[in-house]
Protein backbone atom coordinates (compact mmCIF):
# COMPACT_ATOMS: atom_id res chain seq x y z
CA UNK A 1 0.00 0.00 0.00
CA UNK A 2 1.29 3.26 -0.74
CA UNK A 3 0.79 6.67 1.24
CA UNK A 4 0.53 10.36 -0.05
CA UNK A 5 3.86 12.52 -0.39
CA UNK A 6 3.98 14.38 2.75
CA UNK A 7 3.34 18.39 1.71
CA UNK A 8 5.19 20.02 4.14
CA UNK A 9 8.40 17.85 3.92
CA UNK A 10 8.43 17.71 -0.09
CA UNK A 11 7.92 21.33 -0.17
CA UNK A 12 11.34 22.11 2.56
CA UNK A 13 13.70 19.66 0.37
CA UNK A 14 12.54 21.09 -3.26
CA UNK A 15 13.33 24.88 -1.91
CA UNK A 16 16.67 23.23 -0.63
CA UNK A 17 17.54 21.67 -3.65
CA UNK A 18 16.32 24.62 -5.61
CA UNK A 19 18.32 26.90 -3.81
CA UNK A 20 21.67 24.30 -4.22
CA UNK A 21 21.29 24.56 -7.93
CA UNK A 22 20.44 28.09 -7.94
CA UNK A 23 23.76 28.61 -6.13
CA UNK A 24 25.62 26.27 -8.80
CA UNK A 25 24.46 28.35 -11.07
CA UNK A 26 25.98 31.46 -9.58
CA UNK A 27 28.94 29.91 -8.83
CA UNK A 28 29.19 29.00 -13.07
CA UNK A 29 28.30 33.16 -13.66
CA UNK A 30 31.08 33.65 -10.78
CA UNK A 31 33.88 31.65 -13.05
CA UNK A 32 33.02 33.53 -15.97
CA UNK A 33 33.30 36.63 -13.79
CA UNK A 34 36.72 35.54 -12.65
CA UNK A 35 38.30 34.81 -15.91
CA UNK A 36 37.58 38.23 -17.57
CA UNK A 37 39.01 39.56 -14.34
CA UNK A 38 42.30 37.23 -14.67
CA UNK A 39 42.06 37.87 -18.09
CA UNK A 40 42.26 41.85 -17.94
CA UNK A 41 44.55 41.86 -15.20
CA UNK A 42 47.41 39.61 -17.54
CA UNK A 43 46.38 41.70 -20.18
CA UNK A 44 48.28 45.03 -18.33
CA UNK A 45 50.96 46.19 -19.86
CA UNK A 46 53.74 46.49 -17.59
CA UNK A 47 55.64 49.07 -19.24
CA UNK A 48 53.01 51.11 -19.18
CA UNK A 49 53.19 54.43 -17.35
CA UNK A 50 53.61 54.41 -13.22
CA UNK A 51 50.07 55.08 -11.67
CA UNK A 52 49.53 56.75 -8.27
CA UNK A 53 49.19 54.91 -5.21
CA UNK A 54 45.82 53.75 -4.31
CA UNK A 55 44.82 56.06 -1.92
CA UNK A 56 41.81 53.82 -0.57
CA UNK A 57 40.03 50.73 -1.67
CA UNK A 58 37.94 51.99 -4.21
CA UNK A 59 41.12 52.61 -6.22
CA UNK A 60 42.89 48.91 -5.80
CA UNK A 61 41.35 47.10 -8.67
CA UNK A 62 42.29 49.96 -10.97
CA UNK A 63 45.88 49.80 -9.89
CA UNK A 64 46.16 46.31 -9.66
CA UNK A 65 49.52 44.74 -11.63
CA UNK A 66 50.45 48.00 -12.76
CA UNK A 67 53.63 49.53 -11.46
CA UNK A 68 53.24 52.43 -9.08
CA UNK A 69 55.58 54.16 -6.80
CA UNK A 70 55.77 55.21 -3.16
CA UNK A 71 57.59 57.55 -0.70
CA UNK A 72 57.90 55.72 2.77
CA UNK A 73 57.90 58.72 5.21
CA UNK A 74 58.09 56.72 8.57
CA UNK A 75 58.44 52.74 9.10
CA UNK A 76 55.51 51.96 11.41
CA UNK A 77 56.12 48.31 11.46
CA UNK A 78 57.99 45.52 9.84
CA UNK A 79 57.06 42.07 9.59
CA UNK A 80 58.22 38.44 7.87
CA UNK A 81 55.70 36.27 6.13
CA UNK A 82 56.42 33.17 4.01
CA UNK A 83 57.47 34.41 0.47
CA UNK A 84 59.21 33.50 -3.02
CA UNK A 85 62.34 34.77 -4.60
CA UNK A 86 62.59 35.34 -8.33
CA UNK A 87 63.88 32.01 -8.81
CA UNK A 88 61.28 30.14 -6.62
CA UNK A 89 62.69 29.31 -3.52
CA UNK A 90 60.56 29.92 -0.48
CA UNK A 91 61.52 31.86 2.29
CA UNK A 92 60.38 34.89 3.58
CA UNK A 93 58.69 38.21 2.53
CA UNK A 94 59.90 41.21 4.73
CA UNK A 95 56.96 43.70 4.70
CA UNK A 96 57.29 47.17 5.87
CA UNK A 97 54.18 49.06 7.10
CA UNK A 98 54.90 52.92 6.38
CA UNK A 99 53.12 56.24 6.50
CA UNK A 100 53.11 57.83 3.58
CA UNK A 101 52.26 61.58 1.65
CA UNK A 102 49.17 63.07 2.11
CA UNK A 103 48.45 60.55 5.16
CA UNK A 104 47.39 57.03 5.07
CA UNK A 105 49.57 53.30 5.40
CA UNK A 106 51.24 51.55 2.77
CA UNK A 107 52.61 48.15 3.11
CA UNK A 108 55.99 47.70 0.83
CA UNK A 109 57.21 43.90 0.50
CA UNK A 110 60.71 44.95 0.45
CA UNK A 111 62.35 41.93 -0.64
CA UNK A 112 63.24 38.28 -0.16
CA UNK A 113 65.54 36.80 2.41
CA UNK A 114 66.01 33.03 3.42
CA UNK A 115 65.24 33.86 7.43
CA UNK A 116 62.77 36.33 8.73
CA UNK A 117 65.36 38.41 10.32
CA UNK A 118 63.54 41.92 9.75
CA UNK A 119 66.50 43.95 7.46
CA UNK A 120 67.20 47.50 8.70
CA UNK A 121 65.55 49.95 6.59
CA UNK A 122 64.49 53.60 7.79
CA UNK A 123 62.48 54.44 4.75
CA UNK A 124 62.59 56.26 1.11
CA UNK A 125 61.14 56.18 -2.45
CA UNK A 126 60.34 52.57 -3.84
CA UNK A 127 59.05 51.57 -6.76
CA UNK A 128 57.51 48.19 -7.99
CA UNK A 129 54.61 46.20 -9.11
CA UNK A 130 50.87 46.60 -6.68
CA UNK A 131 49.67 43.17 -5.45
CA UNK A 132 46.71 41.87 -3.41
CA UNK A 133 47.01 41.51 0.14
CA UNK A 134 44.35 40.09 1.55
CA UNK A 135 41.30 43.15 1.29
CA UNK A 136 43.88 45.57 0.43
CA UNK A 137 47.27 45.75 -1.52
CA UNK A 138 50.90 46.07 -1.05
CA UNK A 139 53.39 47.71 -3.25
CA UNK A 140 56.42 44.54 -4.19
CA UNK A 141 59.60 46.57 -4.75
CA UNK A 142 61.02 46.22 -7.59
CA UNK A 143 63.99 46.46 -7.10
CA UNK A 144 64.55 45.20 -3.69
CA UNK A 145 65.72 47.59 -1.16
CA UNK A 146 67.33 47.21 2.33
CA UNK A 147 69.82 44.47 0.74
CA UNK A 148 67.17 41.96 -0.11
CA UNK A 149 66.94 39.64 -3.05
CA UNK A 150 64.27 39.81 -5.50
CA UNK A 151 60.63 39.12 -4.54
CA UNK A 152 58.67 36.65 -7.25
CA UNK A 153 56.52 39.15 -8.88
CA UNK A 154 53.23 38.98 -8.54
CA UNK A 155 51.30 37.21 -11.12
CA UNK A 156 47.67 37.13 -12.34
CA UNK A 157 47.68 33.93 -13.24
CA UNK A 158 48.23 32.45 -9.33
CA UNK A 159 44.72 34.12 -8.64
CA UNK A 160 42.10 30.97 -7.71
CA UNK A 161 39.35 29.93 -9.59
CA UNK A 162 37.72 27.19 -7.94
CA UNK A 163 34.07 27.99 -8.73
CA UNK A 164 33.77 25.40 -11.41
CA UNK A 165 34.56 23.08 -8.62
CA UNK A 166 32.23 24.68 -5.98
CA UNK A 167 29.28 24.63 -8.90
CA UNK A 168 29.81 20.79 -9.00
CA UNK A 169 29.77 20.20 -5.34
CA UNK A 170 26.28 22.49 -5.06
CA UNK A 171 25.19 19.90 -7.93
CA UNK A 172 26.01 17.24 -6.09
CA UNK A 173 24.49 18.50 -2.85
CA UNK A 174 21.00 18.92 -4.62
CA UNK A 175 21.33 15.48 -6.06
CA UNK A 176 22.01 14.16 -3.10
CA UNK A 177 19.28 15.89 -1.07
CA UNK A 178 16.85 14.44 -3.51
CA UNK A 179 18.53 10.95 -3.94
CA UNK A 180 17.76 11.30 0.14
CA UNK A 181 14.29 12.32 0.30
CA UNK A 182 13.40 9.68 -2.43
CA UNK A 183 15.03 6.75 -0.22
CA UNK A 184 13.14 8.04 2.97
CA UNK A 185 9.91 8.47 0.55
CA UNK A 186 10.24 5.03 -0.57
CA UNK A 187 11.32 3.72 3.37
CA UNK A 188 7.43 5.12 4.38
CA UNK A 189 6.04 3.54 1.81
CA UNK A 190 5.65 6.25 -0.54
Amino acid sequence: MTGRVPLLPTLIVGAAVAVMVALGLWQLDRRAEKEALVASYAAVDRADEEVAWPSGPLDYEAALYRRSRVRCLEVSKMRAVAGRSASGQPGWAHIATCAVAGGGLADIALGWSQGPRAPTWNGGEVAGTVASAGRGVRLVASPPVAGLAPLAVPDPAAIPNNHFSYAVQWFAFAVTALVIYVLALRRRGV
